[in-house]
């Protein structure tokens, strides 16, 4: 672990108060439809060995956030009040943020978490976050969502949560596996790391930052000698059922469900949350049609084994020039 990632690991949850001061300037921005928020809950801690290691992640989400020019909401960091719980909050925030638009929402939880066989909870000072509750609160939004839920037991939020234009990201891949996760500081660090960018783009994207997250969960369990205890997934195609990091051959799914089931990665490849200059350059009809292209590309690939291969290759020529228009307009026809 690097110098700063070491000093990072001595914040407190006191120590982050100046965290928000320094972000309430630009929780006041008017907000537009382009805007990208990234709300960050740091969760109840439980036990004070999992204090500091909780806390020194939200600033280097908080950092990645700055960084990529999205507005940054920090729930849990401060003194407890009388006046509104952590989970009100959460909610009150989630209400506040604009339902439809093209800016991302980025919700971030950093903490441990509970099932009791039928609910996954995520633990916060006061009452819990029940799947059920923020599945409720996303229900509106058609904005782009990426929910990432980073502790124990958190699996059950996909199937609550996924659906169209989301990703979703659970540190573990059942309601189960409810021992202490690892996988959340490995995916703070990596969220913003140029080292985590598995493609070579400029930019590290959620999925890159996923497996590169579940590659160093998997070489501390063989390094330390244990049998692991925890197997992030990610979603997003809207099947609720999640993919591991395991299934991917680089940035791309190749093993196949037994059922055949659709899978996922495509539209978190394209999900930076620090975009490279190309990626900003783009605007974001010509990101949705980029999205849209891939996701087109990927269907018709399944297909290949089905298809005679001069209708395959005609097909793939044709989405494979649409891709190129869209980064640069005067392509051919």
């Amino acid at each position: 672990m690097s110098t700063n990632a070491h000093e990072c690991w001595k914040w407190s949850r006191a120590g982050l108060v100046w965290l928000l001061a320094l972000m309430a300037g630009t929780w006041a921005e008017a907000v537009t439809a382009e805007q990208r928020t990234v709300l960050i809950v740091l969760g109840a801690e439980g036990e004070a060995d999992y204090k500091a290691g909780f806390a020194a992640q939200v600033p280097l989400w908080a950092e990645a956030a700055t960084r990529a020019g999205a507005k940054s909401v920090v729930v849990g960091a401060a003194p407890e009040t009388e006046t509104e719980t952590d989970w009100a909050q959460i909610k009150r925030t989630l209400e506040a943020e604009p339902k439809a638009g093209t800016g991302e929402l980025w919700v971030v939880m950093i903490g441990h978490g509970t099932f009791d066989g039928k609910e996954s909870k995520f633990n916060l000072r006061g009452p819990d976050l029940a799947a059920g509750d923020l599945a409720t609160w996303l229900k509106p939004f058609g904005r782009p969502l990426a929910v990432i839920n980073t502790a124990s037991a958190s699996a059950p939020f996909i199937g609550k949560l996924s659906g169209p234009n989301r990703v979703v990201v659970t540190a573990t891949r059942t309601g189960k596996e409810q021992n202490f996760a690892r996988f959340g500081p490995y995916l703070a660090e990596a969220i913003g790391d140029a080292k985590s960018d598995l493609d070579q783009d400029g930019q590290t994207s959620l999925l890159e930052a996923f497996l590169s997250a579940s590659a160093r969960v998997k070489e501390f369990y063989k390094t330390e000698g244990r049998l692991a205890t925890e197997h992030a997934l990610i979603d997003d195609n809207g099947d609720g059922l999640g993919t591991p990091a395991e299934w991917f051959r680089g940035t791309r799914a190749t093993k196949q469900a037994r059922d055949g089931a659709e899978l996922d990665g495509t539209r978190a490849r394209n999900l930076p949350l620090v975009r490279s200059d190309a990626e900003e350059k783009l605007t974001p009809d010509q990101r949705a049609r980029r999205d849209e292209l891939e996701l087109a590309v990927e269907a018709l690939r399944e297909t290949k084994s089905k298809a005679s291969e001069a209708d395959y290759y005609r097909d793939l020529e044709r989405l494979m020039l649409e891709l190129a228009r869209v980064y640069a307009p005067s392509v051919a026809k």
